[in-house]
């Protein structure tokens, strides 16, 4: 039997810092304000000529370098984003051309803040079927142009960067299963409702979120979808090693924690620096804990994200 297994992680995050010192000069807001209902304290944000495709291309190098697979050996790649280059072609399809894959299938994957859970869930199957061998699964968002940096509600939260791993086909289970999940009737309580018609925008082209409903949601749908993950394996929480939970707040983080049962001495946060990079924030969090070895092999991880949609998912895996 063939199993899918990560064998690479990259990240990468734009050179400018915004801390929240430099909006309190902007918008009506503090650091202890924004410190104290979501725990970040800066945010990385692209530069004007960085697109989303730019992000993942340093992402995805990353994580091969760190697999030890070249351009030859990637026959799939799957981008998760909220905020491609443009309409089409994919943002996926411009990562192969800037990497030179010369073969396979490239698509983006749209579930904003789950997307990375969603694209390695597809990617997982594809590559255990045996119809890939070796993929690319990046996250890559530039959220910063789709907020309203008036709004302090909002514009506090999100952050630009990207993640990557590569799968590759495995003799030993490495994902052990994923659990995907979506109600659409959530869908206005997160959304960018613009869209583009006859040529013009209709509709808002900023990010609108009612930050209670979210914040229910994402706690009961992601502590009830762990649990869904742990009885699929027939396992306890107390035999996580690592919990990577998607990066929206330290408030959700921290509740999900205790619901689930994991200490947080197991928890990987990056959100403090990093603020919410949607599709990229489980990504970043998975190679910040790789990268400094507290992920080691054998250890067992669950990986959740929650976002717009509303979505929801989890992948649990062998290191």
């Amino acid at each position: 039997m063939t199993y899918s297994r990560i064998v690479g992680t990259g990240s990468y995050l734009p050179k400018r810092i915004v801390t929240n010192r430099e909006l309190e000069g902007r918008i009506d807001t503090s650091d202890d304000w924004i410190v104290s209902r979501t725990g970040i304290e800066a945010r990385h944000v692209a530069a004007d000529d960085e697109l989303t495709s730019d992000l993942a291309l340093h992402a995805a190098r990353a994580a091969m370098a760190s697999a030890g697979v070249t351009a030859d050996d990637i026959d799939l790649i799957v981008v998760a984003t909220t905020t491609p280059d443009m309409v089409f072609p994919s943002t996926a399809c411009l990562v192969q051309a800037k990497l030179g894959v010369t073969r396979g299938a490239a698509f983006d994957v749209q579930a904003v803040c789950t997307g990375f859970v969603y694209g390695l869930a597809i990617a997982d199957k594809l590559v255990a079927c045996g119809q890939h061998k070796c993929a690319l699964v990046i996250g890559a968002e530039v959220f910063s142009r789709i907020l309203d940096w008036n709004d302090r509600r909002t514009c506090v939260l999100f952050g630009d960067g990207a993640g990557a791993v590569v799968l590759k086909t495995s003799d030993a289970p490495g994902i052990l299963s994923s659990h995907l999940h979506s109600d659409g009737s959530l869908s206005h309580i997160l959304r960018v409702p613009g869209g583009i018609a006859g040529g013009q925008l209709r509709g808002s082209p900023y990010l609108e979120m009612d930050g209670q409903s979210v914040y229910r949601v994402a706690v009961k749908n992601l502590s009830e979808c762990a649990q869904e993950a742990l009885d699929r394996n027939n396992l306890k929480a107390s035999a996580l090693d690592w919990y990577v939970p998607h990066q929206a707040n330290i408030r959700i983080i921290n509740t999900l924690a205790d619901k689930v049962g994991v200490p947080k001495e197991k928890v990987v946060v990056t959100v403090a620096q990093q603020g919410n990079t949607s599709a990229a924030s489980v990504p970043l969090a998975l190679d910040a804990a790789v990268k400094d070895g507290r992920i080691k092999p054998s250890d067992l991880v669950m990986l959740q994200g929650v976002g717009g949609g509303m979505t929801w998912g989890t992948v649990l895996l062998r290191w």
